[in-house]
């Protein structure tokens, strides 16, 4: 079945558009089952696959095909209703046992379905404009990573310009807002945050149309794109009025260890002195983190479920090796995640058209997957809005390391010279083998992991 489906999909592009299959890819029958309508530019070959191309159209329409490819995946649809416990979706706690969501109040099952629909959603889309000096007109197969990094972003975006509260209007005319963020992540070089031009601005850091690419090179390319001195940077500055901030290993930011927030650094970055008075600028704070080599160290994954109850959450880029997800929320040892890896044709959304059909960017579809299957590969986002939110936040984090017992998911220091002694003492720490890990109130490790072996820490440079 693999060969035949393998077949289908090279029949379905044209030559020179071979989209890569490495070790590190594992989107084949993805991609084979969303590609069905994709038209061929080789026409012999068009003839010598139609019938078993038309034979897997059949195949992939039932649910039968769907199951398996969620199988391969490891990733599977979830009633979240099952289960008793909190959630935590992006900084809000929602109580789903018919006991606790029975009151009255706004938290509840319902609640939890209506916040989550109201997530933005981008996937892999077909049919957009060539990207720049390649013949690349879909992302199939290769650009899960990028559309994830889309839906943290655009979330942010929500956030600042609708608040947290916002949630998917019923009716039409839509706001002005929302219209436009979806406008700014068309698929077209005019969008601001298209994937044409974060390829563009990733190209230093191994951005190319048909090659996967990790989060950490992903959220140079924000970076990169966002920056006020970039080729794209007042353009940008106007639609994301917010720094963007990748947070690495020691004041350089290439010495591995667990990243480091130097305060001094953010205050200079979010001060905004072209007014009469000095403001703070909001801030989009992007971590990405190696907690691990081939598999997640289990000691992190109670660390990582607790970022989901800060205020600031903006979730995790990461899934499984190769197929990247947006994970949004968590609840008892899963994952909740937005899947970038449904195929849709593109949609060209006019930033003044307020009735225009929004239903391709929303999902009511709830997905899971084991916490301890992540790729330890991963990045944290978080927004910030003003100083005293950054305080906050800050806080929070201080006391989440604090209870890491030496291998902190990342640390916060007041200036860049401390960094130094504070990265040095992780590393001691972390060679110190210790693994009488505390945790906190809210996630208990002996719900989600076995602390009966030692494990080990292992930090990867970035």
């Amino acid at each position: 079945m693999t060969g035949l489906l393998e077949r289908a999909v090279a029949s379905n592009f044209p030559a020179g558009e071979q989209q890569s299959r490495n070790s590190g890819e594992r989107e084949t029958l993805a991609v084979a089952v969303s590609e069905e309508e994709s038209a061929t530019s080789d026409k012999e070959g068009k003839r010598k696959s139609y019938g078993w191309t038309s034979a897997v159209k059949k195949v992939v329409s039932s649910s039968s095909m769907r199951r398996l490819q969620e199988r391969i995946l490891g990733t599977n649809r979830v009633d979240v209703s099952s289960s008793n416990s909190d959630i935590w979706l992006l900084g809000i706690n929602y109580k789903v046992s018919p006991e606790e969501s029975s009151d009255g109040d706004n938290y509840g099952l319902d609640a939890f379905l209506q916040d989550f629909s109201s997530r933005i959603w981008i996937t892999y889309r077909k049919g957009f404009d060539p990207i720049v000096d390649t013949k690349f007109v879909s992302d199939v197969n290769w650009g899960c990573m990028i559309r994830s990094s889309q839906m943290l972003v655009a979330q942010a975006m929500l956030f600042h310009h609708l608040g947290r509260s916002w949630r998917k209007p019923t009716q039409k005319p839509y706001e002005r807002e929302y219209v436009r963020i979806l406008h700014h992540f068309g698929d077209s070089g005019m969008s601001a945050f298209s994937i044409h031009n974060l390829l563009q601005a990733g190209r230093n850091y191994g951005l190319a149309a048909g090659s996967w690419v990790g989060p950490y090179a992903m959220c140079r390319a924000w970076a990169t794109l966002t920056q006020p001195n970039g080729q794209h940077g007042d353009k940008t500055k106007e639609i994301l009025p917010m720094v963007v901030y990748v947070v690495s290993g020691d004041e350089d930011g290439e010495r591995g260890g667990a990243p480091v927030i130097c305060i001094d650094n953010v205050a200079r970055l979010c001060s905004d002195a072209t007014s009469d008075h000095v403001t703070w600028l909001p801030i989009l704070l992007l971590v990405p983190l190696v907690l691990g080599l081939e598999k997640i160290n289990p000691r992190y994954i109670p660390l990582l479920c607790e970022t989901f109850t800060f205020p600031q959450s903006l979730g995790i880029l990461g899934g499984k090796t190769g197929a990247s997800t947006y994970i949004v929320g968590v609840q008892d040892n899963k994952a909740l995640y937005l899947d970038p890896h449904e195929v849709q044709q593109a949609v060209d959304i006019k930033e003044d058209d307020f009735e225009a059909e929004t239903s391709s960017y929303h999902c009511s579809v709830v997905r899971q997957m084991q916490l301890d299957l992540i790729d330890p590969s991963l990045a944290i986002g978080f927004y910030c809005r003003d100083k005293d939110d950054f305080d906050d936040f800050c806080s929070r984090a201080s006391a989440l390391g604090d209870r890491s017992n030496g291998a902190p998911l990342f640390t916060v220091t007041q200036s860049p010279q401390s960094s130094r002694t504070i990265h040095q003492g992780t590393l001691m720490e972390n060679i110190d083998g210790s693994d009488d890990f505390r945790v906190g109130e809210t996630f208990n490790t002996e719900d989600i992991c076995d602390d009966s072996q030692t494990q080990e820490d292992e930090w990867q440079i970035l």
